[in-house]
């Protein structure tokens, strides 16, 4: 039986209410500063190295303080393929291509709809009314989303593609979490501990690198940002929002991550948004209010 099944539901729900929330922060400081890591000359894959030595250097303290997660290789597996590397990799693949604003739409902003789908075909989450005019409010404010940034980046197809399958590969990490009922420890080193093993040969000896003349600042920090604060920060905080509210309430408290990277790169990295921009920051907080009110949705 899981804690969350345990501990007093109240408590659980301010718990996750909160984790939720923190996450939407960090999120969007990942969004931001994996699109900056592109202006800073660096490759998408020396940014996943820092990230990976990042996280594993944080990692390895706590599974020696609190024990090496003890789950079951497939899903260590599993855990590694989606949450490690997938999502990720194919993030920073997409930023060499589009910008925050895309990313906001086509990564958290599907995010919601995703796992919706995936909770509907593997763990039989059935869709309230409420839920469905939710997810249909958040679809109308990403939508003018897109349409407002979408027309200004000739080519970025390619980088939405890539942060579309980013999104996916989430929504499969975050069911298989809830479906196993792994806690958010040990899915969060899971994921930091063998990523770092796998993929930093690889780059050393085969992947494009320009880390060398990188400033040593700029790399610090996306070693300490990408690596302990979007790996172990937002990788425990969400799936212990997860454990307590649920996989749908919480991805649609998420879904305000592109409202709110999309103003946030307008000052930060002079990506604008129009009116029909600022129209759909307004659905997509509104739809999150409605999903996350009334009754909770397991």
């Amino acid at each position: 039986m899981s804690l969350a099944a345990t501990a007093d539901p109240a408590r659980e729900r301010r718990i996750g209410y909160i984790c939720a929330i923190a996450v939407l922060f960090v999120w969007v400081g990942f969004l931001l500063a994996a699109r900056l890591s592109v202006k800073q000359a660096m490759t998408p894959w020396d940014v996943a190295a820092l990230r990976y030595a990042g996280a594993f250097a944080g990692a390895l303290p706590l599974a020696m303080l609190l024990g090496w997660p003890r789950l079951p290789r497939r899903r260590i597996a599993a855990i590694v393929a989606t949450a490690s590397l997938g999502f990720p990799l194919f993030c920073y693949a997409g930023f060499a291509f589009a910008p925050v604003s895309h990313a906001g739409v086509m990564n958290a902003g599907m995010l919601p709809f995703l796992t919706a789908a995936l909770g509907a075909i593997w763990l039989n989450e059935a869709w309230t009314r409420r839920r469905a005019l939710s997810l249909a409010v958040v679809a109308c404010g990403v939508a003018l989303l897109a349409f407002d940034t979408f027309g200004g980046y000739p080519g970025s197809w390619r980088g939405d593609l890539l942060l579309l399958a980013g999104a996916s590969s989430w929504a499969v990490y975050t069911t298989l979490v809830k479906l196993w009922g792994i806690s958010a420890m040990e899915a969060t080193l899971s994921a930091a501990l063998w990523a770092a093993p796998i993929y930093l040969p690889v780059w050393w000896l085969l992947l494009p690198s320009n880390l060398g003349a990188v400033p040593l600042g700029a790399a610090a920090f996306q070693f300490v940002y990408q690596g302990f604060c979007a790996v172990l920060l937002a990788g425990f905080l969400f799936t212990r929002a997860v454990t307590a509210l649920g996989a749908p309430r919480t991805t649609t408290i998420t879904a305000l991550v592109p409202a709110m990277a999309a103003l946030a790169a307008w000052p930060l990295l002079g990506e604008a948004l129009g009116l029909a921009g600022l129209v759909g920051v307004g659905l997509v907080s509104a739809g999150m209010i409605l999903g996350v009110t009334g009754r909770l949705v397991r």
